[in-house]
């Protein structure tokens, strides 16, 4: 499983990395912009994503944004369900508003901070990335 984590906070970076490195390889974007590029690139290679860890609540770009382009972008490329990367939202903003956006942009799934070994395991069997 090849992952992005897309987080602005060191601490839940270095977690979401810890608790992802096992299943394959994990890059990670500071922002919504640097998410964005990654995902561009990656695609481009003909290597994407299986898994985008997205946090809501970042400089420049916001996760919100950044999940209705990486969206765009494999549309744009002709990628579609089921191939498309799975993409969980994960923030501390669990409010209706966030999740109904975060609904609306095609998020694969939503994980409210903090994150937890057992929950992130969960989410990943239920989108079947690990068996």
């Amino acid at each position: 499983m090849k992952t992005l984590i897309a987080e602005d906070d060191f601490v839940s970076r270095v977690l979401l990395q810890k608790l992802l490195v096992s299943y394959g390889a994990c890059h990670v974007a500071v922002n919504g912009n640097e998410a964005v590029e990654a995902v561009r690139t990656a695609l481009e290679a003909g290597e994407p994503y299986d898994l985008i860890c997205l946090d809501i609540m970042m400089p420049g770009m916001d996760g919100q944004d950044a999940l209705k382009e990486i969206r765009r972008i494999e549309t744009a490329a002709g990628v579609a369900e089921p191939a498309r990367a799975r993409i969980v939202m994960t923030t501390a903003l669990a409010d209706t508003e966030n999740v109904m956006e975060a609904i609306r942009g095609k998020c694969s799934y939503f994980l409210t901070k903090p994150i937890h070994q057992a929950k992130l395991r969960e989410v990943l069997l239920r989108l079947a990335l690990i068996a």
